[in-house]
């Protein structure tokens, strides 16, 4: 039974391979909203890989359960190459330990290449009178104050939760289905701060419409070089980046998870990518596809450790 079950997986691989990849339209998965960082990068490296693989690749965006929607259609899907997700560390890594899954995100959904690591941005909207994280720190031990993140269990609400501890700080989080519908209340003072992406943020922050106080890197953002860092402000304990990866169906012929690595590597070594991500405040990743492997498992566990030990528990 075991040789019959393997010689079905060989064949099944065996056609896949027989034809050309792309053999028809490719879906790409976001688990966020539209307008948001995930959707602008999926967007971009769409058009890049239909432009080079003459195939259309359309982006579907399924937002919700902390971006874990998206994996599992692609968990899911023929394992074959034309289901990829585009992910962050909010769903691969953080939201497996807070939410039961239909799938496992180490074996279901394959990893293909790292695209981008962005800092965190503390920003905070235009009626709130703080011009630096002591004077918001300040604030927030007079009365708590809301802040706003793209999920529960997104990387916006460990931050939260990571610098409330770090500052003894009462913050309510507010959770949103993606960074863009959070922005309109942060405008409008329904919340009061954020742990915003850069990538979702830089718009708005660039615009003047959104205050940022600090970076969540160990070093200051080349986009932002008069934000200080959470360290420079006396707060520590709370680096949260995300990352941003490729990601296709698990059990994916390996020459086509290959194919698509090398697609993905060409798109980011064009200028207007490699330009628009360093943009969006983001250093574009350089890893083969073991390499992002490794630490796609490596973020996993990590997380796992921060949320037990935060006792993170989703209401």
């Amino acid at each position: 039974m075991h040789r019959l079950a393997s010689l079905v997986c060989w064949l099944a691989a065996s056609a896949a391979l027989a034809q050309p990849y792309p053999s028809k339209p490719v879906r790409i998965m976001v688990g966020a909203s539209p307008g948001g960082g995930t959707d602008i990068i999926a967007r971009m490296l769409g058009d890049k890989f239909a432009d080079s693989l003459k195939q259309p690749f359309i982006v579907e965006n399924r937002p919700g359960a902390s971006n874990t929607i998206a994996a599992d259609v692609t968990a899911k899907a023929p394992p074959d190459g034309h289901t990829l997700l585009v992910a962050t560390n909010t769903g691969q890594a953080i939201a497996p330990h807070l939410i039961k899954l239909g799938f496992d995100p180490l074996k279901d959904v394959q990893p293909v290449g790292l695209i981008v690591i962005v800092p965190n941005v503390l920003v905070v909207g235009p009626q709130v009178p703080a011009a630096s994280v002591a004077q918001l720190v300040a604030l927030a031990k007079k009365q708590p104050l809301r802040y706003a993140s793209s999920g529960i269990g997104s990387t916006q609400h460990i931050a939260g939760e990571a610098f409330a501890k770090a500052t003894g700080t009462n913050l309510v989080h507010v959770p949103y289905k993606g960074s863009s519908q959070a922005h309109i209340d942060l405008l409008g003072g329904q919340v009061e701060m954020m742990f915003d992406t850069s990538s979702s943020s830089m718009g708005q922050v660039k615009a003047g419409k959104l205050r940022p106080l600090a970076v969540t890197t160990p070093r200051r953002s080349a986009e932002l070089p008069q934000v200080p860092t959470l360290a420079e402000s006396g707060v520590t304990g709370a680096d949260i980046t995300t990352w941003y990866g490729l990601f296709t169906t698990g059990g994916t012929p390996r020459p086509v998870v290959e194919r698509l690595h090398a697609e993905l590597a060409k798109a980011l070594a064009l200028a207007d990518v490699k330009a628009r991500l360093v943009g969006l405040g983001g250093e574009p990743g350089a890893m083969s596809v073991t390499e992002f492997t490794a630490m796609n498992r490596a973020e996993f566990e990590r997380y796992g450790r921060l949320i037990r030990e935060a006792g993170i528990k989703i209401d």
